[in-house]
């Protein structure tokens, strides 16, 4: 029965180098990102995101929400889509499908809240020592709530916490019962969106080219103002920093070969193992994809060809009953561990 359950990604992928620039083109630049509400967006005041090497510059022209341009660091325009309820999201590049291609179904959850009703407070941004995929984890799970989060857990008991999970992206339902209760969603690869009581917030979870280290973004917005809106402040940065002291201890333990890889909860990291697939299926498309390339591109027999030590080599094993590739290359053969969810 083990063989059946979900197997985490292997600790490698949290570690490599190699492996981050495999990434950048099998999932960044294939995938949509929310920038937020539109309240977020005030006249002639530009904007900055970086997303996986790739800066966008959002600006509002005028107090029309359809004056909001989005435009990347060449000059040019990404797709971009701007929901009825006021979320703008966009892409970094020509390689990602189309926005209700990528998330079906989103807009109809999303129409249940009208974004414009929460003004813009502020935003935060700071690095942390981990890996991206070391912060989507323990996102994407609440077993760990009741022992880290004691505040959160007193308005969402972790028992009746569930994740219900869409094609690249992902609600959680703090009560079954209550389904309209606050709304939480994951948006795959990297951003999040948490709406209740009059407050909302959202962070970006954005990766540098050190596997190991993440820039971590966040926004928030409230009904309320002054010691009101302090106060909501106050209370889910102390969540955020109950997350962000979990992540770099889990990584620490990844990079130094702790763990190697494990079984995910069948029930309570349906959430996990749903985006780590969704990362490993887009990783592999993307490497058979240039394994093609390459052969296309090879010199006629016997003639010399550069050295490719340094692009990563996948090899399979087993995972939850799909393929699963152990990361191996120079920079990360030595690599091993589990990917721990926090």
């Amino acid at each position: 029965m083990a063989s059946s359950l979900p197997r985490t990604l292997p600790a490698s992928w949290y570690c490599s180098k190699p492996l981050y620039s495999l990434e950048q083109r099998a999932v960044f630049l294939k995938s949509w990102y929310l920038l937020g509400p539109v309240t977020k967006f005030k006249e002639n005041e530009p904007v900055v995101y970086e997303y996986a090497g790739v800066t966008l510059t959002a600006t509002r022209a005028t107090p029309d929400d359809a004056s909001i341009v989005v435009v990347d660091d060449q000059g040019k325009h990404p797709k971009t889509h701007l929901t009825p309820t006021g979320l703008l999201f966009s892409t970094i590049s020509k390689a990602a499908p189309s926005f209700h291609e990528f998330f079906p179904g989103l807009e109809d959850v999303l129409s249940k809240v009208d974004f414009r009703a929460r003004p813009y407070r502020r935003s935060i941004s700071y690095y942390g020592d981990f890996n991206w995929k070391t912060m989507v984890d323990g996102y994407q799970e609440c077993l760990h709530c009741a022992y880290t989060h004691p505040s959160f857990s007193v308005l969402y008991p972790p028992a009746s916490y569930a994740v219900v999970n869409h094609h690249n992206w992902c609600r959680h339902i703090a009560d079954p019962e209550k389904p309209d209760d606050g709304l939480f969603l994951y948006f795959f690869p990297v951003c999040t969106l948490n709406v209740y009581g009059g407050g909302m917030s959202q962070f970006r979870v954005c990766p540098t080219e050190e596997p190991g280290r993440t820039r971590m973004e966040f926004d928030y917005y409230n009904v309320e103002a002054g010691e009101k809106f302090e106060e909501y402040y106050k209370f889910v940065r102390q969540v955020a920093i109950e997350d962000y002291e979990l992540c770099e201890k889990a990584q620490s333990n990844l990079e130094r070969g702790i763990y190697a890889e494990g079984i995910l909860n069948p029930v309570k990291e349906t959430g996990v193992a749903y985006y780590q697939q969704r990362v490993l299926e887009m990783v592999l498309s993307q490497h058979h994809e240039d394994k093609q390339k390459k052969l296309l591109k090879q010199p006629a027999y016997g003639a010399s060809s550069e050295s490719t030590s340094s692009q990563p080599e996948l090899d399979s094993s087993s995972y939850s009953g799909n393929s699963n590739f152990a990361l191996h290359s120079n920079a990360a053969r030595a690599k091993t561990g589990v990917a721990v969810s926090t």
